[in-house]
């Protein structure tokens, strides 16, 4: 007699990705970010305007690096101060520029980095 014994072979199955859920909760906590550091530029370019000082390089520096977070808040309407009328010039301008180049590096790295990483990993 001659018997044939046939293992059954089970996969494993993972409870379902839920990719949509999942790009909605970080949309949602990237303009959620955007607006807390809109609103914390707010606040902090009201104090620095009370003084007669004009803005130097670390305030242009700081202004130029939030500045990409304040689009959702300038989209709805609010009003966010991107840019210190009242400044020292060419050392306001310079740090201005580079606060907005340095954020422009992370984001853009971040990003390209995600996506080689993403290539590599299919």
């Amino acid at each position: 007699m001659l018997t044939s014994a046939m293992s059954a072979t089970t996969v494993p199955v993972s409870p379902g990705h839920r990719p949509k859920r999942s790009f909605v909760i970080r949309i949602a906590s990237i303009i959620l970010l955007a607006f807390v550091i809109g609103w914390t530029l707010n606040r902090i370019s009201l104090r620095l305007d009370r003084g007669q000082r004009p803005a130097g390089f670390a305030r242009g520096l700081m202004q130029g690096a939030m500045m990409p977070a304040a689009m959702p808040n300038l989209i709805v309407g609010h009003d966010v101060a991107i840019y210190s009328a009242n400044n020292n010039g060419v050392f306001y301008k310079l740090g201005y520029t580079m606060g907005v180049n340095s954020c422009g590096a992370v984001f853009f790295g971040a990003f390209f980095w995600r996506i080689n990483r993403w290539r590599k990993g299919r």
